[in-house]
């Protein structure tokens, strides 16, 4: 009888990453002793609030294939149409729940549209997401004017409430974005018919699989997460601007890439995006409370993150031999 070969777990690319978290941590620790106080850790957390919820967004887009470098002026947009609304209308009395539904479909129609058109074109993610991207900065820049908006501290409650008195609401809703998100990708038929798509979507059409109605689906769950990060966004800042929200699509491609994610499409876990999210945040928090001068730290964190890549790219390194 053939004994089952160990699977070594230092190839598990969430493992490797949760080491180098927890040596950073130390070492982190031993320096700035603060760095391990509850507050501190929860300032991480209330950080990567944003991030985390668009490293949702893109893991899911990245596990079947897709990309949408079109999320940060979403966000934006759905972010200057909410306030547009509190500011046009003030004495609404239904105002913040009209500006706040309002906001999150219009990042869902935008996901939505990408989807639309991805699927029935046939083209490259990547180029087309790119020019919806100038598209939605571009509407958004029509309704702002250009000029700052203000959100009247409307959605001051998801920094200031706290559970237990300790942890943000918007901590919160994004720990529950990434549950949620987990647990479709890993136990329900949608997310694993996404999988397939992204591991090889001719075998996925061949198999039965509506691959055109599931990017759809895929892209306008996506945008319904990204008017999710746009409220959180919302809740940290008080106005906004149509460029508030570029180079964060760029962060959440590098959180999930960090995380084990591929851009092969199928192959990664949500957990593991998450895990490259919050290394990113451990990373700027680390620098800022050692007092690392800012271009020191833009440095430094670009250096990490190319070795965290090759770290946790690994074992596709080796698969490929």
């Amino acid at each position: 009888m053939q004994l089952a070969k160990r699977r070594n777990p230092l190839k598990d690319q969430r493992i490797l990453l949760s080491l180098v978290i927890v040596l950073i941590v130390i070492v982190v620790s031993i320096i700035k002793p603060a760095f391990l106080k509850i507050n501190n850790i929860f300032s991480i957390l209330q950080q990567i609030s944003v991030l985390g919820v668009l490293t949702m967004a893109m893991g899911l887009l990245l596990l079947g294939g897709g990309i949408d470098l079109s999320m940060g002026n979403m966000m934006a947009l759905a972010c200057v149409t909410m306030a547009t609304i509190i500011n046009t209308h003030p004495d609404l009395p239904y105002v913040f729940p009209l500006a706040l539904v309002t906001g999150i479909l219009m990042a869902t129609a935008a996901g939505t549209l990408n989807g639309i058109i991805i699927a029935k074109s046939k083209c490259l993610p990547l180029i087309i997401t790119l020019g919806t991207s100038q598209m939605f900065y571009g509407i958004g820049l029509l309704i702002a004017g250009g000029s700052f908006q203000s959100f009247f501290k409307y959605f001051d409650f998801l920094r200031k409430v706290k559970l237990f008195d300790v942890v943000p609401l918007m901590v919160l809703l994004m720990l529950l974005v990434v549950a949620v998100v987990y647990v479709l990708v890993q136990r329900t038929r949608f997310g694993r018919r996404i999988i397939a798509i992204g591991g090889n979507e001719k075998n996925a059409y061949l198999s039965g699989i509506n691959v055109d109605l599931h990017k759809i689906r895929t892209y306008g769950l996506s945008g319904l997460l990204v008017g999710v990060a746009s409220c959180i966004l919302a809740g940290r800042l008080n106005s906004i601007t149509a460029v508030a929200g570029q180079g964060y699509e760029l962060d959440a491609l590098v959180a999930a890439i960090i995380g084990g994610i591929t851009f092969e499409g199928g192959r990664g876990s949500v957990g593991g995006a998450f895990l490259g999210c919050l290394f990113t945040g451990i990373i700027a928090n680390a620098l800022d409370i050692m007092g690392v001068h800012s271009y020191t730290k833009t440095v430094i964190t670009g250096a990490l993150i190319i070795f965290a890549v090759i770290l946790s790219n690994l074992n596709n390194l080796k698969k490929k031999k």
